[in-house]
């Protein structure tokens, strides 16, 4: 009678999702990390910042180009000229026009600076590969994070059917005891205890859906959609994952993002430290140019006067003494790459750290989910056997009261380990770059 009542919610419970998954769409997890990848604002924001340094990454910004330029005046004015000469005479012109007029083109080319400007354009290189690291960095964090919030759903959803799982057994035994209380060899007391039990159970319910919900809303938003967007997702968890810790190791400091950026920034300082060096070292200036000129005057005794030809030149600066700003400079550049070479030795042992502790953590939770594997098939069995029992009238219901809740917390403890596992695993991927 027991599983006839069981097979018909499960039954329900299939149909209602069966309907649910025609009115709404099926997400899995590798949908949903595209969907975040696509649309997430921090995923954007990590993109275009990457992009700035690849924009700024040029020769002409690393100094290594000339800079050219063309100017041109053409001043026109209109005069009335006295002049009285030390001879004697004058000279008078009303409304005299002057016109003066000038172009040329000029280059400008460092030809050495103490070869700083090779080494800005490496700091460049260096700053754009640094931006992509970053960039990557913000995408597995993001992927990691919708993996975490997809999976909560998931358990979630498995919580509820352990939850109506549960149930159908308190509806099961409010019949039992009800027959019994009507044939006169039950109590009422335990008859008013079950029906309590399956309330309490229907309110589980009525809160774990709500539960859902909330985790959807969570997942909607980390995936930048509507929070109310309708969807369905599979109530399994997938677990096929096989760490192997030698081979975790020997990834974790060549993949692993956060030490790639420290490590990053270490050579960034390093080629700042190079740059403030060349300040004390002689620059070789190229200059050259063509202008043009020409001045007409109708007032003066030279109506037109016009020059045009080339200018080469060069000039060749040598620091002699600068207020001892290069030595400070220098000093504080190599603060500053050994603040950077700290914090990079900091972030490989925080990383080695996190990734021997989710190590330990995933191995515990394989042996709890292993446990608790027996732990919920003896408590099945058990409740099986109590709920005969009652029906039989060769147990009491405080007996089978308890063996139902010994199967729901052994339920509810395993879809938790699984759910664990699973948060664990993808942790150790995302400590190796390998979501």
């Amino acid at each position: 009678m027991l599983n006839k009542h069981i097979h018909i919610i499960i039954l329900f419970g299939l149909l209602t999702a069966t309907y649910g998954l025609s009115a709404q769409s099926l997400l899995s997890v590798e949908e949903a990390v595209g969907i975040a990848l696509k649309n997430n604002y921090d995923v954007s924001v990590a993109r275009n910042n990457a992009d700035v340094a690849k924009v700024n990454n040029t020769l002409g910004n690393a100094g290594m180009l000339p800079n050219i330029s063309v100017t041109g005046t053409d001043n026109y004015s209109v005069n009335n000229v006295y002049l009285n000469l030390s001879s004697g005479s004058t000279i008078t012109s009303s409304a005299g026009t002057a016109n003066a007029f000038s172009a040329g083109a000029a280059l400008s080319w460092t030809l050495f600076d103490g070869t700083r400007m090779f080494i800005t354009k490496n700091k460049l290189t260096q700053i754009e590969k640094l931006g992509e690291i970053q960039f990557r960095d913000i995408v597995i964090q993001t992927v990691y994070n919708v993996t975490v919030a997809f999976y909560q759903v998931v358990v979630q959803k498995q919580q509820l059917l352990a939850i109506r799982d549960v149930m159908a057994y308190s509806l099961e035994r409010v019949k039992i005891l009800q027959k019994g209380y009507d044939m006169g060899i039950a109590h009422k007391n335990d008859l008013l205890q079950a029906k309590i039990d399956l309330n309490v159970n229907r309110e589980a319910e009525i809160n774990q859906l709500n539960t859902i919900r909330n985790s959807k809303r969570a997942l909607n938003q980390l995936i930048t959609r509507d929070p109310e967007t309708e969807f369905e997702v599979v109530d399994t968890i997938p677990l096929n994952y096989q760490p192997d810790p030698v081979d975790l190791m020997n990834k974790l400091y060549i993949n692993n993002t956060s030490v790639l950026s420290y490590q990053k920034q270490v050579d960034i300082e390093r080629l700042s430290l190079g740059e403030y060096k060349t300040y004390s070292l002689p620059k070789l200036n190229l200059v050259a140019s063509y202008n043009y000129q020409q001045n007409d005057n109708t007032a003066s005794n030279v109506i037109t006067n016009r020059s045009f030809g080339p200018l080469v030149g060069g000039s060749l600066i040598i620091p002699v003494y600068q207020a001892g700003n290069v030595l400070r400079q220098v000093r504080t550049a190599k603060i500053q790459l050994q603040s950077s070479q700290y914090n990079l030795d900091n972030v490989k042992l925080q990383v080695n750290t996190q990734l021997k502790t989710a190590l330990t953590d995933y191995e515990d939770q394989r042996t709890l989910l292993g446990i608790e594997r027996n732990n919920l098939a003896l408590a099945k069995e058990n409740l099986s056997i109590s709920m005969e029992r009652l029906r039989l009238g060769q147990t009491t219901a405080l007996e089978v009261r308890q063996a139902q809740e010994s199967y729901a917390n052994s339920l509810a403890r395993y879809y938790d380990f699984e759910f664990n596992m699973k948060v664990t695993e993808t942790r150790l991927k995302q400590l190796i770059a390998d979501l």
